[in-house]
């Protein structure tokens, strides 16, 4: 058959190093390792965006993919939250596998029980995009795995807490699943009595926007629960027109759009970005929720700023836009049994 091109292996991924510096791009092939992120999906999801320079940013993912060694500096830090970095593989102290605990809040298979009123459900395992800074890029999916079958354990753990009034659709990212296989997921919440709110966290809006079907509209609207997703956004260069016209039906069955967002440094650690983030995500129908300092996760410190740093920016946020505008700024403990608020001061 054909060979692929430098750079892509024969089941369609790149191998994406950075030096010690995490700032220039070089090309490496290895067998093993962890999952890679697929480049068309990164091409996809980089064409929409657009990255620095004059060209469409699957030119520079394609550059990559070819062995050319493209500068990721002003412009390119959405490239920055997916290709992998050499330094990734640095041992930082107080960086772990594990940054919130979620093995001890196991309560059952696929059911994550931090808080109180809610748990999570692992619907999936699977993302579009693969986040490098992400708390659970170590998270045991496997032991996790749902089928369909196996997901009536996990909705009895349910059916069995009275005091559990929602439910939290995760993952990896639920919108990965079929329409189909959400909507029957979604019919069997239903089903259970002292549920009253369903929320689903999920970046495939922001990924693939075509990802909102008519069929998964018809699900979100047929359900009696009250309804709010909660979308991954990190940057403004993320939200186009192509956004805006498929939330608008999805806002329009009752749904509540809101966002959550990770302090990233490189990416959107400066108050002209996060403000305009702010303002985007309002412009598009999505209320900013919640603006995430780094989970100490191995593999992400290159992305961790100071918390003076973190504060100077939130204060700034304040005093730019108004309050219905300005995301909680939090930091999630396994200790604490609620999101921390960071206190501009």
């Amino acid at each position: 058959g054909r060979r692929p091109k430098r750079g892509i292996t024969s089941a369609g991924h790149v191998d994406v190093a950075f030096d010690g510096s995490c700032r220039d791009v070089g090309l490496g092939f290895r067998q093993g390792g962890p999952p890679r992120p697929d480049v068309g999906r990164w091409v996809v999801y980089l064409d929409r965006i657009r990255g620095a320079g004059s060209g469409p940013a699957s030119d520079r993912v394609q550059a990559v993919a070819n062995g050319d060694q493209p500068e990721v500096g002003a412009g390119g830090g959405h490239l920055r939250q997916v290709l992998p970095l050499r330094c990734e593989q640095r041992v930082v102290p107080g960086y772990s596998t594990d940054p919130l605990a979620e093995s001890s809040a196991g309560a059952s298979p696929g059911i994550i029980h931090t808080y109180h009123g809610r748990v999570l459900l692992i619907a999936t395992g699977a993302c579009a995009v693969h986040c490098r800074y992400c708390f659970r890029r170590h998270f045991p999916y496997q032991e996790h795995s749902r089928s369909r079958r196996q997901w009536d354990d996990s909705l009895s753990y349910i059916r069995a807490d009275n005091s559990i009034s929602e439910v939290i659709l995760s993952g990896g990212d639920p919108l990965m699943l079929s329409d189909e296989r959400l909507a029957g997921l979604i019919h069997a919440l239903d089903a259970i009595p002292h549920l009253k709110r369903l929320r689903i966290h999920s970046r495939m809006p922001i990924v693939l926007p075509n990802r909102l079907t008519d069929s998964l509209l018809t699900a979100f609207n047929s359900s009696r629960l009250r309804r709010s997703l909660v979308i991954h956004c990190n940057h403004p260069r993320e939200l186009d027109l192509q956004i805006a016209d498929k939330l608008g039906p999805l806002k329009a069955t009752g749904t509540l759009l809101l966002s959550q967002s990770v302090l990233l440094k490189g990416v959107n650690d400066d108050i002209a970005t996060l403000r305009a983030l702010s303002e985007s995500l309002f412009d598009h129908g999505i209320l900013p929720y919640y603006l995430h300092l780094l989970d100490p996760v191995a593999g992400a410190a290159h992305f961790d700023l100071a918390d003076a740093r973190a504060r100077l920016l939130y204060r700034q946020l304040l005093e730019q836009l108004p309050g219905y505008l300005v995301p909680k700024l939090v930091r999630e403990s396994p200790e604490l049994p609620f999101k921390n608020p960071i206190s501009p001061r």
